[in-house]
């Protein structure tokens, strides 16, 4: 008698077990099941180029709680050529969210999947593009950061006009094919007219373009070389820009410090490394059930001024002190 009714005691323990797992939600059962995570990563780029923020994502993630080979998997997929493939391949995994770099991979990513969640990093005016609704309510499948990129394109200008002539003529580099710069392009045209500030529009569409565009420039007797932001082909083509703005004697100025590390002038932005790191208390959330399509998207609310002394000293120009004053970081 006591062996049966011990039986029956525990029929319905594991009989109630099932139920309470099942009227969980899906991604808490999920959970529940593996805790593991599995995230990818779709960049347009190559690894090299990306690494410390590849790592600023990993100990990001890392702060969470989750560890590669104990209780996190990541699906690096990493290339300009195979954006679309890449994008697909990963929509056809199960996976807990994917991390999207810059405006081109987001977009993309998005057009493969309308299900797996979405974490976007440092995309400039994701509203405008129409990738989310709104940065409070993102709706579909789509959050993360975006970059605030166009509202600083006046500050930059800002920045950089005293360490010019007046009558210099700025080469603004811009990649046709990023719909970003052509929504940018009419303000930072209506801030240099304010700033009696002559600007040329220089577009490539492909790497290969840079050293013409570059030489257009030179040819224009441009004394200044503007880039613009969020452009995953621009970050990649960095040490050649900065070498070539180098050789031709053009004071340079760029959206993320990783340029002016490299060699550039000049560069005014978000911290990118904390920016990156921020996209993985979204992935947890996701994890842990949240629908990314109720998560806000945040902004940066910090941006940095580095300035190269060295570069500057090589262009024969004078950084005001009230500019130096200023900077976050100077390198000597």
């Amino acid at each position: 008698m006591h062996r049966a009714r011990r039986a029956t005691a525990n029929a319905w323990l594991a009989f109630a077990g099932v139920l309470l797992l099942s009227a969980l939600p899906p991604a808490a059962r999920a959970q529940t099941a593996d805790k593991t995570l599995h995230v990818g990563i779709l960049s347009s780029g190559v690894l090299e180029n990306r690494s410390p923020l590849d790592q600023a994502f990993v100990q990001g993630l890392r702060d969470q709680g989750y560890l590669e080979g104990k209780n996190l998997i990541i699906e690096r997929r990493y290339s300009s050529s195979k954006l679309k493939d890449n994008a697909h391949e990963l929509a056809g995994m199960k996976l807990d969210a994917i991390l999207t770099t810059c405006t081109p991979s987001t977009r993309i990513m998005k057009e493969a999947t309308s299900s797996t969640p979405i974490v976007m990093v440092a995309v400039s005016d994701p509203v405008r593009q129409g990738i989310i609704a709104s940065l409070a309510n993102p709706g579909q499948n789509v959050t993360g950061t975006s970059s605030q990129a166009e509202d600083l394109l006046a500050k930059r200008l800002e920045l950089l006009a005293p360490l010019l002539p007046k009558s210099t003529t700025i080469a603004v580099l811009m990649n046709a094919n990023n719909p970003v710069h052509a929504l940018g392009w009419p303000r930072l045209e209506s801030t240099a007219r304010e700033m009696n500030l002559n600007l040329l529009k220089v577009e490539l569409t492909k790497s290969d373009d840079l050293p013409a565009a570059i030489d257009a420039a030179v040819r224009a007797r441009a004394g200044a070389l503007f880039v613009m932001p969020d452009d995953p082909m621009m970050f990649n083509l960095r040490p050649q820009i900065v070498e070539l703005a180098a050789k031709s004697r053009m004071p340079d100025f760029y959206w993320a410090s990783q340029f002016v590390e490299s060699g550039g002038l000049m560069s005014y932005g978000e911290n990118l490394g904390s920016s990156y790191r921020a996209t993985a208390a979204y992935i947890d959330k996701i994890k842990k059930g949240a629908n990314p399509a109720n998560l806000p998207v945040e902004q940066p609310t910090r941006f940095e001024l580095v300035i190269n002394m060295k570069t500057a000293k090589a262009l024969g120009l004078t950084v005001p002190q009230s500019l130096l004053m200023r900077a976050d970081d100077v390198i000597q």
